[in-house]
């Protein structure tokens, strides 16, 4: 069973799968920190605020003596469109690259073409051939 699991680990597409991964964890870092650095300052200067921190306020809370802000229920729009930005970026950065390595594999020869067999009629004629010396 342990000689099974070494196989299956270290077949090359679950190793591929596995950097894969960690690559994209670590570029995720990257798309977050563009987005929370540049695109969301820029965007803030269109509604005065920043981005990340927009939010709808539902019920206003009280606060307390630490200047801490209880009970409030917020919608945080902010995060949730700064996430949805991050996510369209990875996605387009991952669409380029999937084009980029699809580009520069090599074109597969169309497969040869499967022989054709006997047309309808040759079937019939052959059935009606062996009917006959049957008889």
């Amino acid at each position: 069973m342990l000689k099974e699991f070494k196989d299956f680990a270290m077949k090359g597409n679950l190793v591929d799968i596995a950097v894969g991964f960690v690559m994209g964890a670590a570029f995720k870092q990257v798309v977050t920190s563009f987005t929370g650095g540049i695109v969301s300052p820029l965007i803030g200067l269109i509604f005065k605020a920043d981005f990340k921190e927009l939010k709808w306020i539902v019920k206003e809370g009280s606060v307390n003596d630490a200047g801490e802000v209880l009970d409030q229920v917020a919608v945080l729009y902010g995060a949730f469109l700064t996430n949805i930005i991050d996510f369209i970026i990875v996605a387009f950065v991952m669409f380029l690259i999937i084009k980029g390595i699809n580009a520069t594999k090599k074109k597969e020869a169309p497969a040869p073409e499967a022989p054709k067999g006997p047309s309808q009629e040759e079937l019939l004629a052959q059935i009606r051939d062996l009917l006959a010396k049957q008889k």
